[in-house]
């Protein structure tokens, strides 16, 4: 079934920092901050929300139809794609402009500062989808402002369910016009960070949203996550990793294994299963899309996890 992934596609820069930003970072100096990290490990993946949700659905063999604007230094990224069969009907290039760019830095306690140059994505809303045939779920990440708005509206109109996933960009939205979108939308899903954010943004509860969608989803990195659905509150615990090597692209991993359980009609809590069992796969590789697993082995982890069975598929 082919699934729409609306959001970023950018080039990550990857830094690692080989201690802990709290032993550089004076708490009572943060209103004249200006640090500066040595950084000896550096690399450059491929990344971005989209792509790296788009990834994970293709390795459980979903079909994500990527949307998104994107620069003219593409073409790496565009040979990427087709050489893993992901499709790039709705990959739009801005010629004037560059593909999203991110650069992170992580340190010994897995904390990120990142740095994001928007690019081509701020031509987000200009996209569109509408020449796509047998769209039947879609999920609208980090993107462009008045893209993340405009793509809420289409999806509404178009009558296809999806998930909003603001993310990183939440704080460009404001109150008014995230009630809007999550009303909107089938699904919200959300850090804990962005889910608070997203109250007081909005003056409602998470209880309250909750009860505007089918389900509204808040990750919490090695705690878990838990499902609002259907007057429940599901816990979802986190699977084992088998090591801690890179936290970035674990969220998009997750978001993936939500989509994949909803396509496939799976109750919540082998859903949030299979979403906690793909972050705990990712954080273990380097990069948000250098994992891979088979439908064996990821049958085999479900199973060591949580002490059952994935449904067939």
């Amino acid at each position: 079934m082919p699934t729409l992934i609306c959001g970023s596609v950018a080039y990550d820069t990857i830094m690692v920092f080989p201690d802990r930003f709290k032993h550089h970072i004076l708490p009572d100096k943060v209103h004249m901050l200006s640090v500066s990290f040595l950084v000896p490990e550096m690399r450059r993946e491929f990344g971005g929300c989209a792509g790296n949700i788009a990834y994970n659905l293709h390795l459980l063999g979903g079909e994500p139809i990527i949307m998104a604007t994107v620069g003219q230094d593409f073409a790496p990224y565009a040979d990427r794609l087709k050489s893993l069969g992901l499709r790039q009907d709705c990959v739009r290039v801005i010629p004037d402009q560059f593909t999203p760019q991110c650069f992170i830095t992580t340190d010994l306690d897995d904390n990120q500062i990142t740095a994001f140059h928007p690019g081509a994505m701020s031509e987000s809303h200009n996209n569109r989808f509408d020449h796509v045939d047998g769209i039947r779920l879609a999920i609208i990440g980090p993107d462009g402002r008045d893209g993340m708005l405009a793509h809420a509206r289409e999806l509404k109109a178009a009558g296809i369910p999806f998930i909003f996933d603001p993310g990183q960009g939440l704080p460009l939205l404001s109150g008014e016009e995230l009630l809007a979108c999550s009303l909107a939308a089938d699904y919200v899903t959300l850090n804990d960070y962005e889910a608070a954010m997203l109250e007081e943004k909005t003056g409602k509860s998470i209880a309250e949203l909750a009860g505007m969608v089918k389900a509204l989803i808040v990750t919490r990195g090695g705690e878990g996550s838990t499902i609002y659905a259907d007057g429940r509150e599901i816990i979802i615990p986190a699977a084992p990793a088998a090591s801690l090597q890179d936290p970035t692209g674990c969220g998009d991993a997750y978001r993936a294994g939500l989509l994949f359980g909803i396509e496939r009609g799976w109750d919540w809590e082998t859903t949030g299963r299979l979403a906690s069992l793909l972050g705990a796969i990712k954080i273990a590789s380097r990069g948000a899309q250098n994992h891979t697993f088979s439908r064996s082995s990821l049958s085999a982890d479900y199973r060591t996890a949580f002490g059952s069975e994935l449904p067939n598929w």
